[in-house]
């Protein structure tokens, strides 16, 4: 709690007492507190994963929003394991190549996955595999 303070510049007992007050706001526990310790709970691990999302759409806004005339920004791109991805990957190659200014953001994971997190504006462009025969290309 005391290295979370200091990296966020405020006092000790200020954070706690700020944690205290949003898990009386939000109705639930989100950490067990220990001697010298402390964990997240369910919902501390549910909300530390809605935040980490929150500020991924924040940075991938204000990146996209200072865009220039020059071919820049950032992809975020979700795909399962396949061969059918090595492809794709020859073109990411290509586009790094030839625009180094532009970042990819590679996620792997299954097919629910990376559609839940292309409907919540996560990634940019969703590659799954359908009944193995079938690759589904999914863009938001």
């Amino acid at each position: 709690m005391s290295k979370a303070a200091e990296a966020l510049h405020i006092s000790q007992p200020s954070l706690s007492r700020q944690l205290k007050n949003l898990e009386a706001e939000l109705g639930v526990t989100l950490f067990y507190r220990g001697h010298q310790e402390i964990t997240l709970t369910q919902e501390g691990y549910y909300l530390q994963e809605h935040a980490e999302e929150i500020i991924s759409l924040t940075n991938k806004t204000q990146q996209n929003l200072k865009r220039s005339q020059i071919i820049s920004g950032e992809l975020y791109i979700g795909a399962g394991e396949s061969i059918a991805i090595k492809r794709v990957m020859d073109i990411i190659y290509r586009i790094l190549q030839n625009y180094p200014q532009v970042k990819i953001h590679f996620f792997n994971g299954n097919s629910s996955m990376i559609e839940s997190k292309l409907e919540r504006g996560i990634l940019d462009f969703g590659i799954t595999m359908a009944n193995m025969i079938l690759l589904k290309i999914l863009i938001v």
